[in-house]
């Protein structure tokens, strides 16, 4: 905990060193989110990057009541940086590229802890989510993963609160039937 306080007072002051390690202690979180996005591998390491300049520069308005729950308040409010660099990315790049699956290496990251089947399990379903249409994929993200509200996801793909409930349940049909279809005993639900 000292450590991560260390580095967040370090980055707020653009010490080099600490946004230097901050950066590889949480790359493989970012990467992970921003690549449940987009379609390439090159396009989700270059939004990474943007993220995390954003992030740095952001740094000073990072606040804190509490060093006990520092880091999820950490990881909440870079996640909402992060999605949000993605979906800029994604309304500048209307024109999807070709897909490329992500590396063996951006798997291992933060989430060093979890257990190999896990492990598995996770990037089993974030190659099932990708298979999803750009505007599913982005809906289904923002609200079952992200949390945001459909006020939300309307406010920032500018749709309306009924195209976002629309599309997420189209998606959520999508992944159920793709579920149900190759794993008839072990049926996974998003809700």
């Amino acid at each position: 905990m000292e450590q991560l306080l260390y580095l967040i007072k370090g980055c707020a002051a653009n010490d080099a060193k600490c946004q230097k390690v901050f950066y590889e202690k949480y790359l493989g979180f970012a990467l992970k989110t921003v690549y449940r996005y987009l379609s390439s591998y090159e396009a989700a390491a270059e939004v990474t990057n943007d993220a995390f300049i954003k992030i740095f520069r952001a740094f000073g308005k990072f606040e804190y009541q509490h060093a006990a729950n520092v880091e999820s308040l950490l990881m909440a409010w870079m996640r909402r940086i992060i999605v949000n660099t993605a979906i800029d990315h994604i309304r500048v790049n209307q024109a999807q590229k070709k897909y490329q699956p992500i590396t063996e290496d951006a798997w291992n990251g933060h989430e060093a802890e979890v257990r190999s089947d896990e492990q598995l399990l996770y990037k089993e379903i974030i190659e099932l989510i990708r298979k999803l249409s750009p505007s599913y994929r982005a809906v289904f993200n923002m609200y079952v993963i992200d949390g945001y509200s459909h006020q939300e996801i309307g406010k920032i793909l500018g749709i309306s609160v009924g195209t976002s409930k629309s599309n997420l349940a189209r998606a959520r049909a999508f992944l159920q039937k793709y579920l149900v279809k190759d794993n008839k005993d072990n049926v996974l639900c998003f809700t």
